[in-house]
């Protein structure tokens, strides 16, 4: 048998992953680490795990994050930050991609912005 978690319990798992992202940031990032851009998360980060799926914490708004490292940019994972720390890490690929992030188009020129309309954060059942 896999081990599992009553709803009450993983509620408690996202709230606390998501709190510690309060103020912090959504940080894009190349295969090699390189950082694109930021965008930042509000206090609070997110709303309380489930309030529509048991589990899920989504997202309040997040601030655009703009390229401006000089050169276009292809996007191929992202780490959501808390002011110092990464919290959670995750693939991006292009929508119908399969990554726990995607984006409309994953090559992101010098100026532009990354706009995140979407993030939930689910802890395991």
């Amino acid at each position: 048998m896999a081990v599992t978690h009553p709803t009450a319990q993983r509620n408690v798992l996202s709230d606390a992953s998501v709190d510690l992202l309060d103020g912090g940031v959504l940080r894009y990032l190349t295969s090699a680490d390189v950082t694109i851009a930021d965008g930042s998360f509000g206090t609070p980060a997110f709303g309380n795990a489930g309030a529509v799926n048991p589990g899920e914490a989504i997202a309040n708004a997040i601030g655009d994050a703009t390229n401006s490292t000089g050169s276009s940019q292809v996007v191929a994972k992202a780490a959501l930050r808390s002011t110092t720390t990464d919290i959670v890490l995750c693939a991006v690929t292009a929508t119908g991609g399969g990554g726990d992030i995607e984006l409309t188009n994953t090559t992101v020129p010098d100026g532009e912005d990354i706009r995140t309309t979407e993030l939930k954060y689910m802890s395991a059942p």
